[in-house]
């Protein structure tokens, strides 16, 4: 028989008709090792042939069934507060228009019994586009490397790094040397939407020739999985004297992420707001700062643009044109989003804006330059140039390398 779970409901929901759940207002049962109270508003899952263990369900006279409060063991107590701590999580999530979960949807466990209406357990255990298909392995993943190296070593192995460069710095003296938007240049070997970009892929010769060509600073994929990149590619460009800043391309839901990054040798980190909520960046900006990185912050639309200009302590915003449900691509959308009073408060904050996404050629470099853009984060159409440092120049349509 199919697997059910209920969707948040009130104290007393009608069931079918005649047939309804409401909460019984008894004592508590006798006191045994560990108890639990259900709370009027919860969520639950169960089998259908289940059903005969779950003691707070009693059918009553009138044709009504009543939950009432009921024992439960330790163990089982536990999973259902972090169950219900990342329900609360999404919720929150969900106001502030993050459409992201940060894991799959799954019910309390078995013996959790309240007021309910049901649904297909598998219903939203399927991701709904790639960035949160690449989110919930991330969760997975994080979780194991967390338990090999726990944020106590990390925190150890801090005093033994190198200073941080200064990214948001280089950026600035780029941007008025050159009079051009400050390059990022990315170091990527392939994406979910291209594939491989670059099969002869030599991360530090790469880094090297962006280098070369100008680039103000560095952006390194680290996700394995998806992009084929690594914190292995981010330490051995650290570690071959390039002096460019490095910012740390992952899918950050964890602050202990950003410590890692930085034991790895990153400058700076992405944090993208269609993923966290503003609680987490707020707080996750607050240990870039205290680590000595830069935090880019990404958007993608009004909503998200909105959240991060309420955040203090934000220096750099970076504005993505591709859609990272669909992966298209539109930079159009930069223009949108620095237009009227959230370009005029960009200003009077004193934000950097990198364009991101889409840019080929110098015209789109001058359109998101008169858009508003002193920087720039550029990858496919430069790593995949036979020769990057060349592919810069004609990027920008001149050498920006002087």
């Amino acid at each position: 028989m199919d697997s059910l779970m209920p969707l948040r409901t009130t104290a007393t929901v009608a069931a079918r008709p005649g047939f309804s759940f409401k909460l019984l207002a008894n004592p508590r049962p006798k006191k045994s090792a560990f108890s639990l109270s259900v709370p009027t508003t919860i969520f639950t899952s169960y089998r259908a042939r289940n059903l005969s263990q779950c003691s707070p369900v009693r059918a009553q006279e009138d044709g009504s069934a009543v939950v009432s409060e009921s024992t439960i063991p330790e163990k089982d107590a536990l999973k259902i507060k972090e169950w219900e701590v990342e329900r609360f999580r999404d919720e929150i999530a969900a106001s502030q228009g993050i459409k992201i979960r940060r894991r799959p949807t799954t019910g309390p466990p078995l013996h959790y019994v309240g007021p309910f209406e049901f649904r297909m357990q598998n219903e939203g255990n399927t991701p709904i586009n790639i960035l949160e298909e690449i989110v919930w392995h991330k969760d997975k993943e994080v979780a194991q490397m967390k338990e090999k190296k726990p944020l106590l070593l990390l925190k150890k192995l801090l005093s033994d790094v190198p200073p941080t460069r200064d990214f948001l710095g280089a950026l600035k003296e780029s941007f008025s040397r050159t009079g051009l938007p400050a390059l990022i240049a990315e170091v990527k070997k392939a994406s979910p939407s291209r594939g491989v970009l670059r099969e002869n892929f030599n991360p530090v010769e790469i880094a090297k020739a962006y280098e070369r060509g100008g680039a103000a600073c560095l952006s390194v994929l680290t996700d394995q999985k998806y992009f084929q990149g690594s914190f292995e590619n981010l330490e051995a460009i650290r570690n071959a004297g390039i002096e460019c800043p490095l910012l740390c391309k992952e899918f950050v839901i964890e602050a202990w992420q950003i410590y890692y990054a930085r034991v790895k040798g990153a400058d700076a980190i992405l944090l993208i707001a269609a993923v966290l909520p503003d609680l987490d960046i707020k707080y996750m900006v607050k240990i870039c700062k205290l680590l000595g990185l830069t935090a880019l912050v990404e958007v993608h639309d009004e909503m998200e643009m909105d959240r991060v200009l309420g955040i203090d302590g934000v220096e750099l915003i970076g504005i993505n044109n591709r859609d990272l449900g669909t992966f298209k691509v539109d930079i159009s959308n930069t223009k949108k989003l620095l237009e009227g009073e959230r370009g005029e408060r960009i200003q009077e904050k004193g934000i950097i804006v990198v364009g991101e996404s889409g840019l080929f050629t110098p015209a789109d470099i001058g359109y998101v330059q008169e858009a508003g853009c002193k920087a720039v984060l550029v990858g496919e159409s430069l790593v995949k140039q036979e020769d990057p440092t060349k592919g810069i120049s004609e990027l920008f349509g001149k050498d920006i390398s002087c």
